[in-house]
């Protein structure tokens, strides 16, 4: 699968975020402010844990802890290991490793989900059966070229509920499924070396031993397995429903695979506009909890540039998309996002509202 060469919307966008830097005196990377955020972060989620595990004592307070717990290891996966897994946190790689390794803390290997992720979804966004992000089995439809099934017809009630459980999915199968076979999909992973065979493990470990096993030591099982559903599905219902607000709406395109040695009608950049939808823009907290994750648009544009800088980077998109009449689409609230994204659910379940794939 391939793109047209870059075209002039292209060049120009990117020499004007180039200009944007340059004239302003700018880093890309190794924002101060992301450091001092990135340590509120982790603080949140080691204060979460330590209060749940060593102060809980009734059934709210454990679950008001847990609730918080889920979130503070949501905005970890949203502010912290996500620029850092791109290259975005910082110019040397040493530094981008070691908060990348958040998201191998949280229980998923970081090495499949920079291919998964970094490769798959950010080059080939929202083309089925090449961005396995769309893929949610025989579960859900979210692109017109899937199969629709019977039940699809009440995903728009059902799949909150499951998105509770993206962690557990992501943690206990789909990490041991893509390293036993080095394949996501159809592509192949590069072979690991030894020394990430063996952090795979141990990292596996270490999200048992916080999660369960140090918790045991102080409550019953029982209680320990009830607190970690609630701070699980508290981090799954996030993560899921932010991620699926900026693809799977009714402004997102979902483009057919082309013929083979067929090109994309458009260019990667264009793809990109046309495939991802902007939300909440001018809501500071959003911006902050979901790391600029709101602002995907410049995320996918601009991936190795740290997002505290994705608000004014907006305005250098939008305003070269106004001038050049490429679409640029934004929802300017949360919930209009949300509402978004529940009307495509109802309309990939019910045949006769059913699009064309484009």
């Amino acid at each position: 699968m391939r793109f047209r060469d870059h075209g002039p919307f292209s060049v120009e966008l990117r020499g004007r975020v180039d200009s944007y830097f340059a004239g302003q005196s700018l880093t890309r990377r190794d924002v101060g402010g992301m450091y001092g955020k990135s340590a509120l972060i982790l603080a949140w989620f080691g204060g979460s844990w330590a209060l749940l595990v060593l102060a809980a004592h009734t059934w709210w307070t454990g679950t008001a802890l847990a609730v918080s717990l889920g979130l503070s290891v949501a905005a970890i996966g949203m502010s912290v290991m996500h620029d850092a897994n791109h290259g975005a946190y910082s110019r040397h790689a040493g530094v981008n490793r070691l908060f990348g390794s958040t998201l191998d803390l949280m229980g998923v290997n970081s090495f499949i989900w920079r291919h998964k992720h970094n490769v798959l979804h950010h080059t080939y966004t929202n083309v089925q059966g090449v961005d396995y992000d769309l893929d949610f089995g025989l579960l859900a439809r979210l692109s017109p070229g899937q199969e629709r099934r019977a039940w699809h017809r009440y995903q728009h009630l059902y799949l909150w509920f499951f998105y509770g459980f993206l962690l557990p999915k992501w943690v206990f199968h789909d990490d041991f499924i893509i390293w036993r076979r080095l394949h996501i999909g159809s592509h192949p992973l590069p072979r690991p070396s030894r020394a990430e065979s063996a952090l795979f493990v141990a990292w596996k470990l270490v999200f048992l031993a916080w999660t369960f096993v140090i918790p045991a030591l102080f409550h019953p099982v029982l209680h320990v397995l009830a607190f970690d559903f609630v701070a699980f599905f508290t981090l799954g219902l996030t993560l899921g429903t932010t991620f699926q607000l900026a693809h799977c709406q009714e402004e997102a395109d979902f483009p057919a695979l082309p013929a083979a040695g067929a090109k994309m009608d458009r260019d990667w950049a264009e793809h990109q506009l046309g495939t991802t939808v902007d939300f909440a823009s001018k809501n500071a907290l959003v911006t902050w909890f979901c790391g600029g994750l709101n602002f995907q648009v410049e995320h996918h544009l601009f991936s190795r540039i740290c997002h505290v800088n994705y608000p004014a980077l907006s305005k250098v998109v939008e305003a070269t998309c106004r001038e050049f009449g490429v679409r640029y689409a934004v929802h300017k609230s949360l919930f209009s996002a949300i509402g978004s994204h529940f009307k495509w659910l109802v309309m990939m379940g019910r045949p006769d509202r059913t699009p064309q794939a484009g």
